[in-house]
């Protein structure tokens, strides 16, 4: 597929929406940011979904009245600044693609350059760190990649490899993103996009999605995404009114220079400006203390249209009320690594889990920020390795929160304690009932070994798969379920009667099942059972009690 036809194009904008809307949460749920500007999933969504319906009311095949459809539509249903950006990305591949005879990977490429610039131009402070960040980036390597790429699906795919690698880049580039341990929502949003480009190409199938109405579709309670977001404290907003308009039938005399006066005007009287389109149609955003004069500049040019404005101040009221309406009296916070160990977790209640464990601590900044975002004064915080208890005691000189650390060193601890948890219970007997509930709780690991070793009266080779006790090796073999059974006979005691196990990434449920067999023939009087961790670098956890 070296050309794109008006065929293909349909089924790429078509493509790109339904991806993100199927991802649209979760987009929203990178958002970190409580300022009323509209969560980026919905917002793009949004943005798309006018695009398209502004698509479908093309009754050619003109590549070029398709396009500028598109670029139209977008422009129209941009909400929030991820919204306006996404536009914007959309009216540079647009302007650009318009007017090739042939669109090829090059020519893409090319569009996607002017793209960048004019995501650019449109915000008045560009900040690193956010979809700029990654459409610049996309767009500086797609020459590059059209030169070695004549076929758009392995274009679009290696497109997509460049987005993806400057987006995990960006919590280092926006401290706000580092604190909350997230990419970037408005990057994570086009790189959505830009697979569904692919998976129309590719004929990868896209779950069907309900269409929304921009007009009347619900937003959630507004957050901004990194955008923005340092651009306000919420207790001390500098200016109260997040003003929307469209300028519609512009006066005859309005030129270019026109629209850059009317954006001159308005970052003279308030922030976080910006002012797209031409002299046949202009959106325009900012936050001000005078609506009044936001809206009588833009009457000089042309009508109003759409026009939305929303006090700040009096959402984050409605913002503070909910949150302080819905305050616990006890949150608790999980570390661990695995997905199926996150859902155990959360399915218990957690109220954060953090992602960490062995070889992946997190640090302290990581855990406050959880803390922080708990809805409660009182926080107990779960490590669930031995390695992250510093850590999170450090927490406690740098919150104003009070909070607790029960002293879980392995994921079966964890469990243990989240399982005695109480909401019923005071502060006091919930950290005396969840630490003394894993007393008696013996656990093993097991995993493979990285280096050649002579250590716990093991001659250990780089590759065994190795049971530890701990930090004490108790069993060696070449063989996953050879080792597992010796740990789980080392730890097991008269006393003994149910064996858990959680099955890590390199585990089959298959394999899991045959294990639990095995081990309920060996041991007929005990309780046997799996459940999937999901762990990287551990075959199997494993509790006895």
């Amino acid at each position: 597929m070296k050309v794109l036809d008006s065929a293909k194009i349909l089924e790429m904008i078509d493509g790109g929406y339904r991806y993100l809307k199927a991802n649209k949460a979760m987009v929203d749920s990178l958002n970190v940011f409580p300022v009323p500007d509209g969560d980026t999933g919905t917002n793009m969504s949004l943005t798309m979904a006018s695009a398209v319906k502004e698509v479908k009311a093309v009754e050619t095949d003109d590549i070029r009245e398709i396009l500028t459809a598109y670029s139209r539509g977008a422009l129209k249903g941009a909400r929030g600044n991820s919204g306006v950006i996404l536009s914007q990305i959309i009216k540079g591949l647009a302007v650009v693609l318009a007017d090739e005879k042939s669109i090829t990977t090059k020519s893409f490429a090319n569009a996607l350059r002017y793209s960048r610039e004019v995501a650019y131009n449109a915000v008045t402070k560009p900040k690193e760190g956010t979809v700029l960040t990654v459409i610049r980036f996309m767009a500086e390597n797609a020459p590059s990649i059209a030169n070695k790429n004549a076929s758009f699906i392995n274009f679009f795919d290696q497109l997509i490899k460049k987005g993806e690698e400057i987006l995990q880049k960006t919590p280092d580039m926006l401290p706000v993103l580092k604190q909350a341990g997230v990419v970037d929502a408005g990057g994570r949003g086009l790189l959505c996009v830009f697979q569904g480009f692919y998976n129309a190409l590719a004929g990868v199938e896209i779950p069907e999605v309900i269409e929304d109405s921009s007009e009347n579709a619900v937003v959630p309670t507004p957050i901004l995404d990194a955008f923005g977001s340092d651009e306000h404290d919420l207790d001390n907003i500098k200016y109260a009114y997040c003003t929307e308009y469209f300028v519609i039938n512009l006066k005859k005399h309005v030129t270019e220079e026109d629209i850059e006066k009317l954006r001159d005007k308005l970052m003279a009287i308030g922030d976080c400006v910006i002012v797209i389109g031409d002299v046949n149609l202009i959106k325009v955003h900012v936050h001000t203390n005078q609506p009044n004069r936001a809206l009588y500049n833009a009457l000089q040019l042309g009508e109003l249209d759409k026009v939305k404005i929303e006090n700040m101040l009096e959402q984050h009221r409605a913002l503070v009320a909910e949150r302080e309406k819905t305050k616990k009296a006890i949150g608790v916070i999980s570390i661990c690594a695995g997905e199926g160990i996150a859902n155990i977790f959360k399915e218990l209640t957690i109220d954060e889990v953090i992602e960490g464990g062995q070889t992946m601590n997190p640090s302290v900044e990581d855990i406050l920020t959880a803390v922080e975002k708990v809805n409660s004064d009182n926080v107990i915080i779960l490590p669930n390795n031995k390695n992250i208890i510093m850590a999170a005691e450090k927490v406690k000189e740098l919150t104003q929160k009070h909070v607790e650390v029960i002293p879980t060193t392995e994921i079966a601890q964890g469990i243990r304690a989240a399982f005695a948890f109480d909401v019923n219970q005071s502060l006091e007997v919930n950290v005396s009932e969840m630490t003394s509930s894993f007393e008696d709780l013996k656990c093993g690991e097991v995993t493979n070994a990285v280096r050649n070793t002579n250590l716990d009266g093991f001659d250990i080779s780089e590759g065994d798969i190795i049971g530890l006790d701990g930090k004490t090796i108790i069993a060696d073999s070449k063989c996953v379920e050879d080792t597992t059974m010796a740990v789980i006979d080392k730890l097991v005691d008269e006393w003994s009667e149910v064996i858990t196990l959680y099955y890590g990434e390199g585990v089959s449920k298959e394999d899991a099942e045959k294990l639990v067999t095995k081990l309920k023939q060996k041991y007929e009087d005990f309780d046997v059972v799996s459940y999937f961790g999901g762990q990287p670098h551990y075959y199997y956890l494993i509790s006895i009690e």
